[in-house]
């Protein structure tokens, strides 16, 4: 058994696969990010609108936790961006 072998080597990429994904990986993350800081802040304000139905409070729980939504969320795409 050589090291080239192992199931854990690296297997040698060619120069049209490591090309598409300089090209791919820019449009994916551009596609992903509006997704993701939405998805947050939806989520957290369906929450606090669930939250504020079944406790019989004003909009609290729904303004609070779709901005926590929205922060986490943004936090997010602060961190994938390089």
């Amino acid at each position: 058994m050589t090291l080239d072998d192992r199931p854990d080597a690296p297997q040698p990429t060619s120069p049209e696969v490591a090309k598409a994904k300089k090209v791919f990986t820019p449009a994916e993350l551009a596609l992903e990010l509006p997704f993701t800081l939405v998805g947050a802040t939806v989520l957290g304000g369906a929450l606090g609108y669930f939250l504020d139905h079944r406790l019989h409070t004003h909009w609290v729980f729904t303004l609070i936790l779709g901005g926590l939504g929205f922060a986490g969320g943004l936090r997010e795409v602060l961190r994938r961006l390089p």
